[in-house]
């Protein structure tokens, strides 16, 4: 019994680590499973999904990454701006002591201004260069450099290196002025000495001014508000650039290969998911209509964890409309803070959703059974807090309400921080309506719930109170650990009683949890600004210390990081197994709601994916010296096989993605995309 859990672990972690091989758990058929179609397949993806700005590179990931390479490679006038946008997300969330002089840098490097006496004249928005190509194909080119990363954030240091490089204000301006002038942020003369920089300074680099697309009350703006280190310094400069990117560079990007590679990951990205797109490992712990098992895509090697639902146990609790709603709901959410869908399939036998791996454990297994007395430090309850709270705002700003905050549902990932999980309680409330309904679980339901009166999202910050509680006290508030007590007992405790509070509570902590449990929904914090009460909560006392610029980036080190050699898990024979269900049967009248469900990849986890295991860098090639490569060419000349040393040998043939099919030549002039009809026609 003991070595078949012992097996089961280390086939788990072996697979967690990426196999004993180069490719990291990737299938040895990879690039063939993830082999590009011949544009003309997939051109007509045009007409079918959003090809807008706003859709393609503020929300795809790959969309963004090709979009920049684009302008890195083929527009280096346009890189500039995508510069200007790196750099002021990076000043957004930088520490606070290194703010001021990070507002120097980028205003500086990008906007002229100096932090010293010399006035000079405008030298406007720096000259747009040429191209470059020096005869290349004019359209496209292999993979642009890198983008900046935001990995060395926990390093001030390491953030001021990489906003300052050749254009850093020096030791004798910038700091002295950046440290002495904000220390003097009230004074008006400090602002006079915010000026453009001199013509002849050493360092300035016109090419990288974006003052051509802004407007001197923006530039003013930005100078007088320079010394405060405001997070929204740069935000209306932002604005501008991004409006000026989706004009003629997204235009450009439309009719280029770039655009033309991004259909053809979204076509891979439509592809049917089957039981076959991914190998199962043990048993991490059971749902309700089945068991949580880890995962792995063989494409990629990413890990997932991949929740079974079971279809006879969904059809006999008559579970249709529950489990489509929590896929539903999944399915819109896009946060570092709540446990994401990446793929929903169907076997023959249950209807699957893989989601975020969580290897941490539970928050319940952490307050309860680490060592040592129950609970945790402030430091730890603060950070677990201040992140389920993000995680509690995107959803409410969704109108979805949670209704079930609990330790046991509070998942750590691999580096500690946390997701909120387990989403099948969870309904979406539409602008301005309530819902009711006696759901969650005994102890950290709210009174209004208990007593089946309509609510918006109050239930959610009186669970949040009682998780808060219990992670400080190491005990839930209205149950003690293991008591035998009558539901209606503690449903009366929960309306009644007042909670009681031990010296492990910091007075700010106190008053928080006071708040988010009173009784009323009109006294409770969180509850008086509908879908955006997490503005109130964060305003609290008790995180005064979070920069939550920092915590929403993901930033922030975490308190404590799981054992990567651990599993936060049952042994997988102490997992309860799930009894046969008998006197049901699946019928034709069934399919309609698995269509529904059966959905494939989400889209940017699947983009997401793409990128972190490195598939992205490694099949994302352009031919010599940036052409197109023939999977983008209409008319491309056939391949022609070497002659090798066995005549006899039987011809590779054509994969049935790199044929050209027919297609209609509407596209080829709709929107603003146009196709590379041959090498020799390089597109302008």
């Amino acid at each position: 019994m003991e070595l078949e859990n012992i097996v089961a672990n280390t086939v788990y972690l072996k697979a967690r680590e990426g196999g004993s091989d180069s490719n990291k758990g990737k299938s040895k058929k990879w690039r063939k499973i993830l082999q590009f179609p011949h544009i003309s397949q997939c051109i007509d993806l045009k007409n079918k999904i959003d090809v807008s700005y706003g859709y393609v590179i503020d929300q795809q990931p790959i969309g963004r990454e090709l979009f920049f390479q684009f302008c890195k490679v083929k527009r280096p006038q346009y890189y500039r701006y995508i510069s200007f946008l790196e750099d002021t997300t990076r000043y957004e969330i930088a520490a606070d002591e290194i703010r001021v002089e990070l507002a120097y840098n980028v205003a500086k490097r990008y906007l002229g201004l100096c932090a010293d006496g010399h006035a000079t004249e405008d030298t406007g928005g720096g000259g747009r260069g040429d191209d470059g190509d020096d005869g290349k194909c004019d359209d496209d080119s292999g993979i642009g450099g890198d983008t900046k990363k935001l990995s060395n954030h926990d390093d001030p240091a390491a953030e001021k290196k990489s906003l300052a490089g050749s254009n850093s204000l020096t030791n004798s301006n910038a700091v002295v002025a950046g440290k002495g002038t904000a220390n003097n942020a009230n004074n008006s003369s400090s602002n006079n000495a915010i000026k453009k920089c001199s013509g002849d300074d050493e360092d300035d680099d016109n090419d990288e001014f974006v003052l051509d697309i802004l407007n001197d009350d923006i530039v003013a703006q930005v100078r007088s508000k320079l010394l405060n280190g405001s997070k929204e310094l740069f935000e209306a400069s932002v604005t501008a650039v991004k409006t000026f990117l989706q004009g003629e560079p997204f235009r450009e990007f439309e009719s280029s290969m770039y655009f033309h590679r991004y259909l053809q990951w979204k076509w891979l990205e439509a592809q049917p998911v089957t039981y076959k797109t991914f190998r199962m490992y043990r048993v991490l712990g059971k749902g309700g209509f089945g068991e949580v098992c880890a995962c792995q895509v063989r494409a990629t090697g990413k890990m997932y964890a991949c929740k079974k639902l079971e279809k006879k146990r969904i059809k006999k609790r008559k579970g249709e409309s529950m489990v489509l709603i929590e896929k539903q709901i999944l399915q819109k959410i896009n946060s570092r803070f709540v446990v994401n869908l990446a793929y929903a399939y169907e076997t023959k036998d249950a209807l699957c959703l893989v989601l975020t791996i969580m290897n941490g454990g539970d928050l319940k297994f952490h307050i309860y059974n680490m060592g040592g007395d129950p609970g945790f430090e402030l430091s730890r309850a603060r950070f677990y807090a201040a992140e389920v709270v993000c995680g509690l705002e995107h959803l409410h700003q969704m109108g979805i309400v949670y209704r079930d905050c609990k330790p046991e549902n509070i998942l750590l990932d691999d580096t500690g921080h946390v997701r909120i999980s387990d989403l099948g309680l969870a309904v979406e409330i539409p602008e301005g309506e309530m819902v009711r309904g006696r759901v969650g679980t005994v102890g950290y339901m709210a009174p209004e719930v208990i007593d089946n009166e309509k609510y918006a999202f109050s239930p959610d910050w009186f669970s949040f109170g009682c998780l808060l509680y219990e992670m400080i006290e190491g005990q839930a508030p209205f149950r003690a650990r293991k008591e035998k007590v009558k539901r209606e007992e503690v449903d009366r405790r929960v309306k009644e009683d007042a909670e009681k509070y031990s010296h492990k509570f910091s007075d700010d902590a106190k008053i928080l949890c006071q708040q988010l449990l009173m009784k009323a929904v009109k006294n409770r914090l969180g509850c008086r600004n509908g879908r955006y009460g997490a503005r109130e909560v964060k305003l609290n006392g008790f995180f005064t210390s979070i920069n939550w610029k920092r915590l929403d980036a993901g930033v922030v080190e975490p308190p404590f990081v799981p054992d990567p050699h651990a599993v936060y898990a049952k042994d997988v024979l102490d997992i309860e197994q799930f009894s046969t269900v008998k006197g049901v049967n699946l019928d034709a009248t069934d399919e309609n709601f698995y269509s529904k469900f059966n959905t494939g990849s989400v889209s940017i986890p699947w983009q997401n994916e793409m990128i972190e295991t490195e598939c992205f860098r490694e099949l994302n090639v352009f031919g010599q010296d940036e052409c197109p490569t023939p999977d983008l060419l209409i008319n491309a000349p056939p391949v022609v096989e070497k002659p090798g040393c066995f005549p006899f040998r039987r011809k590779k043939k054509q994969s049935p993605r790199e044929k050209p099919v027919p297609f209609n030549e509407k596209l080829l002039s709709s929107s603003h995309t146009t196709v590379t009809v041959s090498s020799s026609q390089n597109e302008s």
